[in-house]
């Protein structure tokens, strides 16, 4: 397993102790795989804050949307990251300046660098890895 792979017990850490998800990348679009997402954390118990410059001050799955990290009046648990790779690595710096727990990447977002930082700042990583798949197959 690389080092940079988040274990089984990472996981099950994260989705254990996170309350408030932020998810950058949010889409109003229902066909598109970040509005299942919201709609899938939200049924699940989570709390989840959308996060979408192009949207912000509207609402989305009842909750405001926000154009930035930065924004958001409340404490952060976990930065879900619906961006492309490279724009991950901006939003891991986000994450680590409000004081995010956690920063998760989506399927195919993958960036070591970011990962590296966040990490050297306290932040747990997942990479490449979605929470609609990993919640049912821990169980939970």
């Amino acid at each position: 397993m690389p080092a940079s792979e988040a274990t089984a017990a990472d996981i099950e850490e994260i989705l254990r102790e996170t309350k408030l998800i932020a998810l950058v990348g949010a889409s109003a679009n229902p066909r598109r795989d970040s509005y299942g997402v919201m709609q899938f954390l939200q049924g699940k118990g989570y709390r989840v804050i959308p996060v979408n410059p192009g949207l912000a001050g509207q609402t989305l799955n009842g909750e405001k949307v926000y154009a930035t990290l930065a924004d958001i009046p409340e404490r952060i648990d976990m930065v879900d990251v619906f961006r492309n790779s490279e724009a991950a690595g901006p939003v891991a710096g986000e994450a680590v300046e409000i004081g995010a727990k956690y920063i998760w990447m989506q399927l195919g977002v993958v960036n070591e660098e970011a990962a590296t930082r966040a990490r050297a700042a306290g932040l747990k990583v997942v990479m490449n890895r979605c929470p609609k798949i990993e919640i049912p197959r821990l169980g939970r």
